[in-house]
């Protein structure tokens, strides 16, 4: 059907349901946590995206944070294009590729030397696996609500709500079907900003060092200093997983900004410029245990592609201390708008910013964990992120997620966004949801 119109969301949505499992190839596409027909993007400039029937949005997901300076920014559709001309894949070593480990490595200290891969979950999974390796050691600790990709070791959740690792029973058991329970049996759920306390089973303990998959949750002071002398107490392996955060809080990401050292990190969308692309790094002396220099074996065709190192070159090259000023001034200036909005509405929400990502919790306290963030009104959200939909304003579809204004998102735009969200969360207070 190559070349026909799309037509409608509904009609592209029907058709996709046909061939494609719930019609999308990632869950939260599917619009389930809020209801409705997801809108079918068909292309995007900038700070907007235009759906198939062409009606435009202030798109504030940005690929959920892979694209930083705008949607077909002119650099990156430059870099990739002259990239695509000299060849998309070659399964040999490219230029490009050292280039990017380089300049992850000239950014981030704690990467002495840097793994390239194709997505997020394939770093975390990787890291996870060269900890063991390294260590020999087989227990992980991740805390609740962190999301960490789909491998199956990191894709677990408590059975009997939060659990220490000197707890009797961890509790842990797989957050998906088709995940075996012994796939988990070594990992340790703990609560986010409470520091476990560890023992020698433990080959690493994976963070998002500031918690941006159950809404945004940053670190309370003194969190990650502690858990940095935990690991270091016991010898497991402290691992930042900064695919979200990696280059989009800061030029050497959440690290840089807490001023703690992981001992591995991992990264993915910025890094990609809006390609698929993710990596990990750390000490030379771990990142030498894998394959062909030592024993962990990690492996892939498309690793360090050469059109998504092109677009992730050119992606860093934007972000320079200007850009990441920029960035935190308008997240901080959205958020103080978006908080004046809601109590305006006389909506109980708390707006969220922690340097450049904003979130929303629509209850009347900031979340410090996974418990307290459960406690926003998903159905709240649902009605929020529809009446803004309506409005030209497109947030995720789904509660946990954070908003990402970017440096196509300029201060004027903002402003009417959160004008916007005025109006919308007026309509929301209208229709029932709680008062503060």
């Amino acid at each position: 059907m190559t070349g026909e119109p799309a037509g409608s969301n509904e009609a592209l949505f029907a058709r996709a349901q046909a061939v494609i499992p719930g019609g999308v190839n990632s869950p939260v596409r599917a619009f389930r946590a809020v209801g409705g027909t997801p809108y079918f993007v068909a292309r995007g400039e900038g700070p907007y995206v235009w759906d198939v029937e062409g009606t435009r949005y202030v798109d504030l997901v940005q690929s959920y944070g892979a694209v930083i300076a705008g949607h077909a920014h002119p650099r990156i559709v430059e870099a990739v294009t002259r990239a695509a001309a000299e060849g998309t894949s070659f399964g040999a070593p490219t230029e490009r590729e050292v280039l990017l480990a380089e300049a992850i490595a000239e950014r981030v200290p704690s990467c002495e030397k840097v793994r390239l891969v194709s997505s997020g979950t394939e770093a975390t999974m990787s890291a996870v696996r060269l900890a063991r390796g390294a260590t020999g050691r087989d227990a992980v600790v991740k805390f609740a609500g962190g999301y960490h990709g789909h491998g199956d070791a990191l894709l677990a959740e408590s059975g009997s709500g939060v659990a220490l690792l000197d707890a009797d029973e961890s509790g842990t058991v797989p957050g998906s079907a088709g995940v075996p329970a012994g796939a988990v049996a070594d990992t340790t759920i703990a609560a986010y900003n409470r520091v476990p306390r560890l023992d020698g089973r433990v080959a690493c303990v994976i963070v998002e060092p500031i918690a941006a998959n159950m809404g945004l949750v940053p670190p309370r002071p003194g969190f990650l200093a502690e858990l940095r002398a935990e690991c270091d107490r016991v010898g497991a392996l402290l691992v930042f997983d900064e695919v979200i955060t990696g280059f989009r809080v800061a030029r050497g990401g959440a690290q840089e900004l807490s001023g703690i050292r992981p001992d591995l990190s991992c990264f993915g969308k910025v890094i990609g410029g809006g390609l698929n692309i993710g990596a990990f790094g750390g000490r030379a002396d771990l990142m030498d245990h894998l394959a062909p220099l030592g024993p962990v074996y990690q492996a892939g065709t498309l690793s360090g592609n050469p059109l998504a190192t092109a677009a992730g070159l050119a992606a860093l090259d934007l972000l320079d201390a200007a850009a990441y000023e920029t960035l935190g001034d308008r997240a901080a200036r959205f958020g103080r708008g978006l908080q004046d909005a809601f109590d305006a509405a006389g909506l109980t929400a708390r707006a969220l910013v922690a340097a450049s990502l904003v979130g929303l919790h629509l209850g009347p306290d900031d979340p410090v964990d996974y418990e307290t963030a459960r406690r926003t009104d998903e159905s709240a959200y649902a009605s929020l992120f529809h009446a803004l939909l309506r409005r030209g304003v497109a947030l995720a579809p789904g509660a946990y997620e954070v908003l990402f204004p970017g440096l196509a998102h300029d201060d004027a735009l903002l402003e009417a966004v959160v004008d916007q969200v005025a109006e919308a969360a007026a309509e929301v207070a209208r229709g029932g949801w709680p008062r503060s």
